[in-house]
């Protein structure tokens, strides 16, 4: 079964059996119970959803059905057509809409899609919004409107010009510095709409482009997931042009990840680090990243005198204690900058502003940044789940064997030992376990994912 309902929205493979995958049944079915709970969130006579995608081949087909359901419901959708995940979140209330769909899933292969549902401050349903819009699918107690109360698609295609204007309004984007360093940037965006928003956004700041895999086809040249491995032809690239550094992007454009001038990863990782650091150093303050994150973001807030806590997985439970803590940014080790001078939401654009903001007031190489950093290392394994795993006994099983060490359980079980730690929880986006470790050393970061995933399958055999 590849179709996962969860905070992260509707995901599923294209195809295959109703129930059982992202079909076109499934697709409407989702869609009409989020215009229905829409609906019962106010009472007004006219409600708006703003609906854009990323370029995956299934898209135009999933974003037509999702579209003409909602219409079918008496919504007015706002079509942007090929767009970010971050440009619909920013749509949103700029459009003063009801809510937002976005027709991606993230980081993975082609054959799966998604919806991912926004309220009407374009930010990620929580849990309990979630599961009400869950119910309603499964109740299927839902009236279309009739045949002079249909909604109408008004086609807007101006949105990525304007977040690229509201990121360049930003305060703590040097724009003028940025175009005197005169950079040099391949950017890869996988043939999705990365492709599109960044080298305008970089076109913009005066930076020459070399565009690598930048046309939206959705075929994807490699794993769509921005990690060392899937990204040799980046870094080939960035040593022959002799630019200042690589830049990557997932489709949708929430996740950002560098590489330095000599083509090696600054450490998908370090992204938020980066981030952070540049922004307390003008305004000093708390961060929040989730727990499968890496501990430099800690190191770098104290510097500034901040506090740093970590929340479960899922970028609405990092929003919510971002929320609570009042933090000047944070977001996800995986390479998801979230800065609430923006918006709540995940944005490769901004992530990448703020960066090169950085990077011409240091006036240094790509690599000798990254030095001045804490230096961990990750890990980052999965096990497949199949029908007979028990992963809520397993866990219960590796929390009892390390009750003396120091654990978290709010999501999955994580284990801090004094120098590495491990995370082991159930993916919100794909059928598998997710093991992260992070250490000293690349080697202690391997050698004690290996140790847990032979802890996992021998639990799993007894």
């Amino acid at each position: 079964m590849t179709l996962i309902k969860s905070i992260s929205g509707i995901r599923g493979t294209i195809g295959g059996q109703v129930g059982d995958n992202l079909t076109p049944i499934d697709a409407v079915k989702f869609a009409s119970a989020y215009g229905v709970w829409i609906k019962q969130q106010r009472d007004k006579q006219h409600y708006k959803v703003v609906v854009g995608r990323d370029a995956r081949i299934s898209g135009a087909m999933i974003q037509n059905l999702v579209m003409n359901t909602l219409i079918g419901l008496g919504i007015d959708v706002v079509d942007l057509g090929l767009s970010t995940t971050p440009t619909v979140e920013l749509a949103v209330p700029m459009e003063q809409a009801d809510g937002g769909i976005i027709l991606t899933a993230s980081h993975n292969p082609k054959q799966w899609n998604a919806l991912k549902l926004l309220n009407a401050k374009g930010e990620f349903l929580d849990g309990v919004e979630g599961a009400k819009i869950l119910d309603i699918a499964e109740q299927g107690a839902i009236l279309f409107a009739d045949v002079d109360s249909l909604g109408k698609i008004t086609k807007n295609k101006a949105y990525i010009d304007l977040h690229i204007i509201e990121v360049l309004d930003l305060p703590l984007v040097t724009v003028k510095p940025i175009e005197e360093a005169r950079f040099k940037v391949v950017v890869d965006g996988v043939n999705s709409t990365g492709g599109i928003a960044i080298p305008l956004l970089l076109e913009r700041l005066g930076v020459d482009v070399i565009k690598l895999y930048c046309e939206p086809t959705g075929e994807f040249p490699h794993n769509p997931e921005p990690l060392r491995e899937h990204l040799s032809e980046l870094s080939k690239r960035v040593v022959e042009e002799r630019a200042d550094f690589g830049i990557v992007v997932d489709p949708d454009v929430d996740r950002l990840a560098f590489m330095d001038e000599n083509g090696e990863m600054f450490g998908e990782e370090y992204t938020l680090v980066a981030c952070a650091d540049y922004v307390l150093s003008k305004k000093p303050g708390n961060t929040v990243s989730n727990m499968s994150s890496t501990r430099a973001l800690r190191d770098v807030t104290e510097k500034y005198g901040g506090t740093y806590e970590a929340s479960a997985v899922g970028e609405v439970n990092v929003v919510s204690l971002m929320k609570k803590n009042k933090v000047v940014i944070g977001g996800e080790g995986n390479g998801g900058i979230i800065y609430p001078e923006s918006h709540y939401g995940r944005d490769a654009l901004v992530g990448v502003a703020l960066f090169l903001s950085l990077l011409a007031e240091k006036d240094m190489k790509v690599s000798e940044l990254r030095k001045t950093y804490p230096n961990y290392f990750m890990s980052k394994k999965k096990i497949e789940l199949t029908p007979d795993l028990d992963v809520d006994g397993i866990l219960e099983t590796i929390e009892k064997h390390y009750q003396n060490e120091q654990l978290t359980t709010i999501d999955g079980v994580k284990i801090d030992f004094p120098e590495s730690w491990v995370h082991l929880r159930k993916s919100n986006t794909e059928p598998i376990i997710r093991i992260y470790t992070e250490a000293k050393s690349q080697s202690e970061a391997d050698t004690l994912a290996d140790k847990f995933i032979a802890e996992i399958d021998a639990i799993a055999k007894s």
